[in-house]
């Protein structure tokens, strides 16, 4: 434990240069810290000064309480969640490591089991390449061949005043969107 100490104390002040006396001076005090099994008041003080002896950490999402709570230094993930009011019943904690450390100015974030399944989705959409005409951007939908920004526009105007399409084929009820164009992108949308 004392050589542990010397070490630990020696490498702030060595690398930081922290401390009200010269390196010289604290590695001195530290070894006569260590000779006589007690440690300085000076040297505890100077570690209370370097390592913070509590964190500051965010809580959001699906617990009680969201938040800004300040925990001891050494903190897990679960005491930030508990100190937040716990989970609600609608969170999904299972990407969550309760048991990890918490570091200063670090954020948790617990999803809901309705948020997961909406980035599961969005994740599958990304993955097999074809545009959604239900959520599509006008970016998203101008990147399909014969649609150029007026369509797009007229596809999500018509989306707002008559919902989401029911099958791919009711784009064609959107004007200007007729059997040619209706060729050139149906392999390429999906609802």
């Amino acid at each position: 434990m004392k050589k542990v100490l010397f070490l630990v104390l020696c490498s702030l002040f060595l690398f930081t240069g922290c401390g009200h006396t010269s390196y010289f001076q604290s590695t001195q005090l530290v070894e006569e810290s260590a000779e006589s099994g007690e440690a300085s008041e000076d040297a505890t003080s100077d570690i209370s000064e370097v390592v913070p002896q509590v964190i500051c950490i965010q809580v959001a999402g699906a617990v009680s309480k969201p938040g800004v709570y300040n925990l001891p230094t050494g903190s897990r993930v679960y005491a930030a969640i508990e100190a937040a009011g716990g989970l609600l019943d609608s969170a999904d904690d299972s990407d969550i490591n309760q048991a990890s450390l918490l570091e200063d100015g670090q954020k948790i974030y617990v999803y809901s089991l309705e948020e997961r399944q909406q980035i599961e989705s969005e994740k599958a959409d990304k993955e097999d390449g074809l545009v959604n005409i239900n959520t599509a951007t006008e970016a998203e939908l101008t990147s399909l061949p014969g649609i150029g920004q007026a369509k797009a526009a007229q596809i999500i105007a018509y989306r707002s005043a008559n919902g989401d399409f029911a099958s791919i084929e009711d784009v064609k009820n959107v004007s200007g969107i007729g059997d040619g164009i209706f060729k050139q992108i149906y392999s390429l949308i999906k609802i």
